[in-house]
């Protein structure tokens, strides 16, 4: 029987993983500004990749460092001594394959590992991971070749990680890439920003959003303008959606608070039964995350108006009808708040998912009648 593969802590569900990712979707822009500062001899050692999650950082990285690597190899398309004008890369290509397989002896990749005693991912990068970069920079330096390694996530170091990795940063070795994929950079040490370059990638519009999915091999149907909403232009959100049916759950919260203020009793005991036991803990983080989402809405419907688009049917109305201005803004705008931190809480002491649902919706419901008041 096949040992099972190692769980990586970079890896999202099932979708293919950035190093086997060859196509970038709407970040024409940072890949534009990488290829200029290359082809203008300014190839600093250490970028900082920002942006939101799932928007493809990861996925850059890895094309900068085959198109980084293959250069040194020479032949085939980098084969020229000019900085390339691209940075696709044949998929045949030995370092696409290496890279996409694992094996590329020139590329370093500091996540989080697994504890090899219980076999589960520790929490943070921590600072052994980080001397083993060191320690991988000065072993491959003997070719006198160039070096790749991808941080993934950053704000993922622990402290001391964090500082180790700041003194290579201070002083890195000659011929070092170093690429930092970071999803909230003011949680990373000023010290490390101040030290790279930064390229910043954006959410992605409709339509790279659902090139990206079809090439991640995700199905979205009637669904894609939905997920393209509630995703908020992450392909990696929208595919995490996709594969647990956000959509149809988030379109049964629409209609649950259409009904409000006086919520039918009987869906949300529905819907919190389906949050309920181990087996269903991904469901009850995505209504979570739905919830947190459709009160976001309210918001910015008080505040700009019902939305153009809706992200399920009869969206624009109920927006409308609970928040008719800036006063029921905030009033939903403070309650994402308080039930954002509430739920957190209760999830970190294990408190009934079922009861915290339910607790949850007869929030809202009293908010409501709060904003149907205030209109009135």
């Amino acid at each position: 029987m096949a040992e099972a593969a190692p769980e990586e802590a970079d890896r999202v569900g099932d979708l293919p993983h950035p190093r086997e990712t060859l196509r970038l979707f709407g970040q024409e822009a940072a890949e534009e500004a990488f290829l200029a500062a290359w082809g203008g001899g300014r190839l600093h050692h250490a970028w900082l990749l920002a942006g939101p999650r799932g928007v493809g950082k990861a996925t850059l990285a890895y094309r900068i460092a085959r198109a980084r690597l293959a250069a040194e190899e020479g032949g085939g398309l980098f084969g020229a001594p000019e900085p390339p004008r691209t940075l696709d890369l044949d998929p045949e290509h030995p370092v696409s394959r290496r890279i996409a397989a694992g094996s590329e002896p020139r590329l370093f990749t500091l996540r989080r590992e697994a504890d090899p005693k219980t076999e589960r991912l520790y929490t943070r990068i921590r600072v052994e991971d980080v001397r083993r970069l060191k320690s991988f920079f000065q072993l491959s330096a003997a070719d006198g070749g160039w070096r790749v390694a991808v941080v993934d996530p950053a704000e993922e170091m622990n402290a001391n990680a964090a500082n180790a990795l700041l003194k290579v940063l201070e002083e890195p070795p000659p011929r070092v890439l170093i690429l930092l994929v970071c999803h909230a950079p003011a949680r990373l040490l000023p010290t490390i920003r101040s030290r790279c370059l930064m390229l910043k990638l954006s959410p992605l519009g409709a339509e790279d959003l659902a090139a990206a999915l079809e090439a991640a091999g995700v199905e979205t149907g009637a669904e894609a303008g939905a997920l393209a909403l509630l995703s908020d232009g992450s392909a990696g959100e929208a595919a995490r959606l996709a594969a647990l049916g956000g959509p149809a759950l988030y379109s049964r919260l629409v209609s649950l608070l259409a009904g409000a203020p006086g919520m039918n009793r009987r869906e949300m005991a529905a819907i919190g039964s389906a949050c309920s036991g181990r087996a269903n803990a991904e469901t009850y983080d995505l209504v979570i995350r739905l919830i947190d989402i459709l009160l976001a809405r309210l918001a910015r419907a008080g505040a700009l108006g019902p939305p153009s688009a809706e992200a399920a049917p009869g969206e624009a109305k109920a927006l409308a009808a609970l928040s008719p201005g800036p006063a029921a803004a905030r009033l939903w705008a403070d309650l994402a708040l308080t039930l954002g931190g509430r739920a957190a809480a209760a999830r970190a002491v294990n408190l009934d998912p079922s009861q915290v649902m339910l607790d949850i919706f007869l929030e809202i419901d009293a908010a409501a009648r709060i904003a149907r008041a205030r209109e009135g």
